[in-house]
């Protein structure tokens, strides 16, 4: 099983028990924290991809270490010129273990028991199952043959109303303050 994440601006594939170097989280040595910005899981032939994300994934990691990645030098110089500037940069990092990868529902509590959903009557549940379809239908597209079917109508009909029509707006005249010459 493998996912894709996405953090600090970057996205990563991810398996269990994968070490990866990420931009500083928050947290110490041996936290663990959930990552919910998850863009596909795949498990073997089931693949789920989110549209960006999947809703309610999530991938819990273990935080490694925290630490500064490698210098990075940068160098400013201009030629004929005694101007030379050197300066270095340490990126801030965290590193991770993947503990587990969730596609859906989060993570398990511990010793928590999920609330029993309250019984509903059959009548609320059938006008939530039609609520629920109507949400997810979605409109038919028109066809070519859909359009040449439908009635015309005049353009006169659907014209707005003009007759109380706005006096045009009379033409802007040049002038020698247009043209840069100081009047």
């Amino acid at each position: 099983m493998f996912a894709v994440i996405k953090t600090g601006g970057k996205q990563y594939r991810v398996a269990q028990n994968d070490l990866l170097t990420v931009e500083k989280l928050d947290g110490e040595a041996g936290d663990t924290l959930a990552l919910g910005d998850v863009m596909l899981v795949s498990d073997g032939d089931d693949v789920i991809v989110g549209a960006p994300l999947i809703a309610g994934a999530q991938v819990a990691v273990e935080i490694v270490s925290q630490g500064k990645g490698d210098k990075v030098l940068v160098m400013k110089k201009k030629r004929r010129n005694t101007y030379r500037r050197k300066r270095g940069h340490r990126q801030l990092e965290t590193v991770l273990r993947v503990v587990e990868i969730l596609p859906k529902g989060g993570f398990k509590a511990a010793g928590k028991a999920k609330p029993a959903p309250a019984k509903a009557t059959t009548d609320t549940v059938a006008s939530d199952a039609v609520v629920a379809e109507a949400a997810t239908e979605k409109p038919a597209r028109r066809t070519r043959a859909a359009a040449a079917a439908e009635p015309i109508t005049p353009v006169e009909a659907t014209a707005p109303d003009t007759t109380a029509e706005a006096a045009p707006k009379p033409k802007r005249t040049r002038t020698k303050k247009d043209d840069g010459a100081e009047g």
